[in-house]
């Protein structure tokens, strides 16, 4: 999902990050303090909520639970983890970790299926955060992906405004934030890479993406898991949705695999479009994608 360049522009910086490919596109050159501030805050961000780094926060309290001073997303992007838990009827859940490593998701990368195992549904209390700190009540795995890359990409755009590129493109592997020049965005085909489903012209927002043929692997096995039975789901193939803010975005991009997602979007105020396994389309009421094909919308 290739996002269009600011006009001026210099090459677009692209690295690799969190185990994806990101670029990021400003009008003018980034200085090697800004890059230097980008890298510092994305291995700052992994190191604390990276599963698959042994050196993590997150992995330091899911061998034996406990507690540590509260990380600085930690409220953030948890108070909106219990939203999307009430709004899919628990079907989105911070402690699908084990889920996902049990299907072979795991820190090696191992991709050997095992036996599914429900994520815990009284996860508020096992998991609980305040001024005190970060709490996990015995040992779990804390996954953030249902929002937590669109979280980085809100603080990698950030720190580009401030460093005064107001007008820029963050890319954070299908994850974008867009300031100041429009975008135009095209929505990639899941089963067919070489096509688009429609395109989205974005200014001052993010569009955040998820997909079942990202991160799949075995038969018919992919990392977007309904924690209430640890297996992945099968109707829903793609989804998109337009915020103000990536990690909202993700957020609903995720809640749009389950009931309930449709409610959250409206009740947010975030257009969205998803594309089930059969092929059909469906949108938002008043969705501004350009959509080559357009069935009728979804009521929330």
């Amino acid at each position: 999902m290739p996002a269009a360049r600011p006009a001026p522009s210099p090459e677009p910086w692209r690295f690799e990050a969190i185990g994806t490919v990101w670029e990021i596109v400003t009008a003018e050159p980034l200085d090697p303090g800004t890059r230097a501030a980008v890298t510092t805050a994305i291995e700052e961000f992994d190191r604390t909520w990276s599963r698959f780094r042994g050196d993590s926060v997150v992995s330091a309290l899911g061998r034996e639970g406990g507690a540590v001073p509260l990380p600085p997303d930690a409220a953030a992007m948890l108070d909106l983890y219990a939203e999307l838990s009430t709004a899919t009827d628990g079907a989105v859940n911070p402690l699908v970790g084990a889920s996902l490593e049990r299907l072979g998701y795991d820190r090696s990368y191992s991709f050997a299926p095992g036996e599914p195992v429900p994520a815990p549904t009284a996860w508020r209390e096992l998991l609980a955060w305040d001024d005190a700190g970060l709490a996990l009540r015995g040992p779990a795995t804390i996954d953030i992906g249902a929002l937590g890359k669109g979280r980085l990409v809100d603080l990698v755009s950030g720190i580009l405004a401030r460093a005064g590129h107001p007008r820029h493109v963050v890319d954070g592997g299908g994850d974008l934030r867009v300031l100041g020049d429009p975008q135009r965005i095209g929505l990639q085909h899941p089963f067919d890479h070489r096509r688009a489903i429609g395109v989205w012209e974005v200014t001052d927002a993010a569009l955040c993406a998820s997909a079942v043929d990202r991160r799949a692997w075995g038969d018919g096995l992919h990392h977007v898991l309904d924690a209430r039975t640890g297996l992945p789901v099968r109707t829903i193939a793609a989804t998109w949705a337009v915020a103000p803010e990536a990690m909202r975005a993700d957020a609903v991009a995720t809640a749009l695999f389950f009931d309930g997602g449709p409610r959250l979007a409206f009740d947010w105020g975030v257009e969205w479009v998803r594309m089930t396994t059969d092929g059909r389309v469906e949108w938002s009421p008043g969705c501004r994608a350009d959509l080559f094909t357009r069935p009728a919308s979804v009521e929330p």
